[in-house]
């Protein structure tokens, strides 16, 4: 299949066959008219949410897998706080493991103020040991069935800006509003009601169908350990099957797999252009060894390595041929792809595109290229810790 041909097919999010693909392998819910801003940054993320949080006149779902006690976490409770005190429904759901050193407190404070919490797998995980494993990795929030946040921000200081120094990590958020918001809304009560969540008065009350807001495309991805198959996986291979000229990912813990890697060479030996920015610094310092466990089959078919050097990066953002771009919460790693609950936004817009382009330029500025004789050169000792950590890299 020439590459004018595969454009025609994939090029376009639009195109019938595409949108097909993408429903039957990912189960992908589809929606036009959204509008889609980008936050580069949590600085930028955080306020935004917050005051959306103030305007709220009905309902506000939150869903996030660590909530941190500290002056972000302290911001985010207040705002939740009052908009309970004025009426508005609140319900917040949180991984219990990620949210392990939380203070017990801090959800009770809430709950005492009228924001009902629900905690995913808290002791004695009720579905056996097995399920210690699993994780509600979700990051979004939904106001009034209008508006929602997503990306791969968490609700800490590192994760807003405020962190000090090294602690400050490198993120990326979105806001839609549009009819997308109302899959998301779905979402967000299904898993509320299978994790034995009441359903609250609020969300039988009559809502006109959300209007266009904007030209953007939107399809949302959700994805849990209860699928046979990954459709997270699967979007992102879909993803890359589709691009004709550039793939760009940001991505903090890359373990793809092989089946990853067969569509990244795939795509280069089409003629396809790929670029990874993957993290200098971790806070995982053995996903930094299982991950450079793929930079040699990776460099020599072509694809180009970069790492960021400075913040911590935990962005999640993959861009194809800069006309439309997937965010979320989840990682291009076996953990996301099989054992969490995950969520990503796929956004076809030339205006979000050319906003992501740009973003990835600029981090492109501020990080270092990999090359190939330089990366073979490293020392047998990390070649061995490499190998040994790979035998472990399904748990990461």
């Amino acid at each position: 299949m020439s590459i004018v041909r595969r454009r025609q097919i994939f090029g376009t999010p639009r195109a019938p066959r595409f949108l097909r693909i993408f429903r039957r392998n990912a189960e992908a819910s589809h929606s036009r008219g959204n509008r889609v801003k980008l936050y580069d940054s949590g600085s930028e993320f955080f306020p935004a949410m917050l005051e959306a949080f103030a305007e709220a006149r009905h309902q506000i779902c939150a869903e996030f897998y660590i909530i941190r006690d500290d002056v972000t976490g302290g911001a985010f409770a207040a705002a939740l706080l009052a908009a309970a005190d004025r009426g508005v429904d609140v319900c917040l759901i949180y991984d219990y493991i990620g949210c392990f050193d939380t203070p017990s407190s801090y959800f009770r404070r809430l709950e005492q103020g009228g924001v009902r919490c629900l905690a995913f797998n808290p002791p004695p995980f009720r579905r056996g040991l097995a399920w210690f494993d699993k994780r509600d990795h979700r990051k979004m929030a939904i106001i009034d069935e209008e508006t929602a946040f997503t990306g791969g921000i968490n609700i800490g200081d590192e994760y807003s800006g405020f962190g000090r120094g090294t602690e400050r990590w490198r993120d990326v958020g979105i806001r839609i509003d549009g009819p997308a918001v109302s899959d998301m809304v779905r979402l967000f009560r299904d898993f509320w009601l299978e994790e034995k969540g009441s359903p609250s008065s609020a969300w039988f009350l009559e809502h006109a169908p959300v209007p266009g807001m904007g030209d953007a495309g939107v399809m949302i991805v959700s994805d849990g350990p209860y699928h046979a198959r990954s459709f997270i996986r699967n979007a992102f291979r879909i993803a890359m099957a589709g691009a004709g000229d550039s793939i760009r990912i940001m991505n903090p813990y890359f373990v793809p797999g092989p089946r990853i890697v067969r569509s990244l060479l795939r795509a280069v030996r089409r003629g396809v252009r790929v670029q990874l920015i993957l993290p200098d610094k971790t806070d995982v310092p053995i996903m930094r060894l299982v991950s450079r466990g793929y930079y040699t089959p990776l460099l020599r078919g072509g694809i180009e390595i970069y790492e960021r050097q400075g913040e911590v990066l935990h962005a999640k953002v993959m861009l194809i041929d800069d006309s439309w771009g997937v965010i979320g919460s989840a990682n291009l790693d076996q953990r996301s792809f099989h054992r969490n609950y995950e969520v990503n936004a796929i956004v076809a817009g030339h205006e979000f595109g050319r906003q992501v382009a740009a973003m990835f330029a600029d981090d492109l500025k501020g990080s270092r290229r990999v090359v190939l004789e330089e990366h073979e050169n490293r020392g047998w000792l990390v070649r061995i810790m490499e190998r040994l950590c790979n035998s472990v890299s399904w748990f990461l």
